[in-house]
């Protein structure tokens, strides 16, 4: 082969791993089937006109059952998620962070994968906090009625009584959830 041809062939498999690697890379949820863009929108309700208070159940990625009453007296982070989706997988180290202070739980609701890739995300991330398999819809369906989830991710800041307090849609910075989350446990 000619010099100028194998410069040729090497340019195209340089061009061909770059345009792989950009497809992959967070930050193109275009790419990501079923991802619904959020706005990064902050939504919050004071004392006295929250929604809720939430009841939700589901079962988890292990078998065990998750309910939010067991959480009361807690600040709750409600956060919809699935492994493709890129602003899930950028937050969700802020979501371990999250899940580890003082009187803070993070509850997640996966939306899309099955048990074997949502395990494998939660073990890359570190994650060791709940995530309830919605596959079917129910879990986000029982929140309809009380505050809409129109992007993954959508989090719902809970006080400690299980009332939303807030609610994010879309990727937010880590210090406005924190913000959130220290403001629902100011409220109780």
């Amino acid at each position: 082969m000619r010099r100028g041809a194998r410069l040729v062939v090497l340019a195209a498999i340089v061009v061909a791993i770059v345009l792989t690697l950009v497809s992959c890379a967070p930050g193109s949820p275009a790419d990501s089937p079923g991802y619904v863009s959020g706005d990064g929108a902050v939504t919050e309700w004071g004392p006295g006109k929250r929604p809720g208070p939430l009841e939700l159940t589901g079962t988890s990625y292990d078998g065990s059952q998750v309910s939010l009453a067991d959480y009361r007296g807690e600040v709750v982070v409600l956060t919809t998620w699935y492994a493709a989706c890129p602003p899930c997988r950028a937050e969700a180290p802020d979501l371990v962070a999250l899940d580890a202070l003082e009187g803070v739980s993070v509850i997640g609701i996966n939306v899309e994968d099955d048990a074997g890739t949502a395990q494998a995300f939660e073990r890359g991330f570190g994650i060791t906090y709940p995530s309830i398999d919605d596959a079917d819809g129910r879990a986000v369906a029982a929140l309809q009625g009380l505050v809409a989830i129109n992007a993954v991710p959508t989090a719902l800041i809970l006080d400690a009584e299980g009332y939303v307090a807030a609610r994010t849609v879309g990727r937010v910075e880590p210090s406005t959830l924190k913000a959130l989350v220290d403001s629902a446990q100011a409220d109780a």
